[in-house]
């Protein structure tokens, strides 16, 4: 299984950076590709996530697409929340800090109205909360 993620992810990756960021399978959603530090192996991790852009404000959420607990790469993100992040044809330097429950609620429920597939994940995942993480530039 990790195999498989591995090859969809670089799959999704190579697409995002031949295209200026658009990824086919997600129509005009925005993407972002994480460039985040393994907690335990400290080696480069890279993670290509649909975002929410509300203005300048930027948000990501580990939903496992509704799996029962949390991706690798939120636990990396706790360990080492300063990151890259890849926009477009854009990368900076990042903070990505977690935001409440109560936060990550209304969030999730932004990126539910406007993805209605994403609502699924939320029922999936319950009763784990999908932690969403606010993105800010260093």
């Amino acid at each position: 299984m990790l195999c498989a993620m591995n090859d969809f992810n670089n799959q999704i990756i190579s697409e995002f950076r031949s295209s200026g960021g658009k990824v086919a399978q997600f129509g005009d959603a925005p993407m972002v590709i994480l460039q985040t530090i393994g907690a335990k192996s400290g080696e480069l991790r890279e993670i290509p996530l649909v975002a929410l852009i509300e203005g300048a404000d930027m948000y990501v959420f580990a939903s496992k697409a509704g799996g029962p607990t949390h991706p690798d790469w939120y636990h990396n993100l706790k360990a080492n929340p300063e990151i890259t992040v890849e926009h477009g044809n854009d990368s900076f330097a990042a903070t990505l800090t977690e935001l409440s429950p109560a936060d990550s609620k209304l969030k999730l429920e932004a990126q539910a109205a406007l993805m209605p597939p994403f609502a699924e994940y939320v029922t999936s995942a319950a009763p784990r909360l999908i932690p969403a993480f606010s993105i800010t530039r260093a």
